[in-house]
């Protein structure tokens, strides 16, 4: 054989697969059709944390620096100057990226590859067409967006998020259909850089599937951004008046028109690899066409691999990148498997929202008698000081033993403080645990330790 593995997609979980399969000394070949680092770092997670942070930053400067006794004259977005910022930390990490393979000793060739056989792999460059064969494949294609049936995307006035994020002006008016994170953390931006923004979400909340009380809070800062959200709220159709183009919605038995100069569909992702030529080998697929994998991420052809968004939910780049490296130790022998325990989910949106383990609503429907313990930002010095007070931090624990089942959180840095509590899910902690480890003050991880003292009325600094 050519290769002891070829990994077939260079986003996060195939390149870290095939950076950890050359630590491990396997001869591997990565075939990525587009850019190393996949959607996440070239039209998804990168990108779109850098635009919002580049909203966010302005906005403070607008919105929150005058507080501070920081006046600052003429503050101008040039939102071109900040999509070529963007492109530019986006081809610093996809440089890192080479680096990394080539430090490893992994073959890189950008192309498309198809399964014309059990171990043989076909591969369409823009020098030709090369043929290898491997002894085992890691499939790592990723997902794209779902389009919406009558709201084909034009990449012009109708867009998916990937055009949303190479828009080198801000358009006046942005409707969104899709009130899901996407939706909500590309929306968001828009408006702290001067769009009108509008919502549009079939379901009777945004964020289908996050706790209600975490999103409540989120609606009140959309409130404050003259965010306008349709709920229960369905797009039938778009209008055309010369250069005026609007949305159709039923919303509370009422027809609206709803004007845009952008439209961003954001309704869901769909599994990519439909071209690999899978079938013919025997590879199964869900009802929803992700491939189906076993713990170890085998599918049912047991020399092929299957990771990341195309091996089903969540999609999440780091499960993605956890599972290539699982997948890696696997094909070089080792005795290991995934373990879903703790995946952290973050949101975005301002301000962020971030859970790990089971939610509330989780742990009511599964009998779980439980405790929890809240801890607002409000009353947190480090948040004070930042201006940000909004959220909470939500500790879920075992009633009777403290065992720490679940966090969510709603508020500042949640992306970054849900590292902590992932690791007490991981780890199987109790709240004394977190509640007994000194945190340094004044700063927001302060919030998870009141949150755990919480749980059983111990809290310092609310009352109980």
């Amino acid at each position: 054989m050519d290769y002891r593995a070829v990994v077939i997609g260079g986003g996060p979980g195939g390149y870290v697969a095939a950076i950890r399969l050359g630590q491990l000394k396997q001869k591997t070949l990565l075939v990525e059709r587009d850019r190393v680092g996949g959607v996440c770092l070239q039209r998804g997670c990168i990108p779109s944390k850098a635009l919002i942070q580049a909203a966010k930053t302005y906005h403070t400067i607008l919105h929150q620096a005058p507080q501070y006794g920081i006046h600052a004259a003429d503050v101008t977005v040039r939102w071109a100057e900040t999509i070529r910022w963007k492109r530019q930390v986006v081809d610093r990490l996809t440089r890192g990226i080479h680096q990394l393979l080539k430090g490893n000793g992994v073959e890189y060739v950008q192309g498309e590859a198809t399964l014309v056989g059990p171990h043989q792999v076909r591969i369409r460059t823009a020098d030709g067409i090369r043929e290898v064969t491997t002894e085992t494949v890691v499939l790592a294609t990723g997902s794209e967006p779902v389009g919406l049936p009558g709201f084909e995307f034009d990449g012009e006035r109708i867009i998916s998020s990937t055009e949303a994020l190479e828009l080198e002006t801000v358009p006046e008016r942005l409707v969104v259909i899709g009130g899901g994170y996407i939706g909500l953390e590309l929306g968001t931006a828009y408006a702290m850089v001067g769009s009108q923004v509008t919502v549009v979400e079939i379901m009777d909340q945004l964020l289908p599937g996050t706790s209600p009380d975490l999103v409540k809070v989120v609606e009140r800062r959309l409130r404050r951004l003259n965010v306008q959200t349709l709920t229960s709220a369905r797009a039938k159709d778009i209008e055309r008046a010369g250069e005026t183009w609007s949305l159709v919605v039923e919303h509370d038995g009422q027809t609206k028109k709803l004007p845009f100069d952008k439209l961003l569909v954001t309704v869901g992702r769909k599994p990519l690899g439909h071209h690999l030529g899978l079938d013919a080998l025997g590879v199964q697929r869900d009802e929803k066409g992700y491939i189906r994998v076993d713990e170890r991420r085998r599918t049912t052809v047991p020399h092929i691999f299957a990771i990341g968004d195309v091996a089903g939910a969540p999609l999440l780049a780091h499960k993605a990148s956890h599972e290539g490296e699982i997948v890696a130790e696997v094909i070089a022998g080792r005795p290991v498997a995934v373990d879903y325990k703790a995946v952290p989910a973050v949101i975005f949106t301002d301000p962020e929202i971030a859970t790990v383990g089971l939610t509330e609503a989780q742990a009511q429907a599964q009998g779980v008698s439980y405790r929890v313990g809240r801890f607002p930002f409000a009353a947190l010095g480090r948040a004070q000081i930042l201006q940000e007070t909004d959220g909470f931090v939500k500790v879920i624990a075992e009633a009777g033993t403290g065992l720490v089942l679940g966090v969510e959180i709603v508020g500042p840095e949640a992306s970054t403080l849900i590292a902590e509590a992932a690791l007490a899910v991981e780890m199987g902690a109790h709240v004394e645990d977190i509640a007994l480890t000194v945190h340094a003050h004044p700063t927001l991880p302060e919030a998870l330790m009141e949150a755990a003292k919480a749980v059983f009325g111990q809290a310092i600094h609310i009352l109980q």
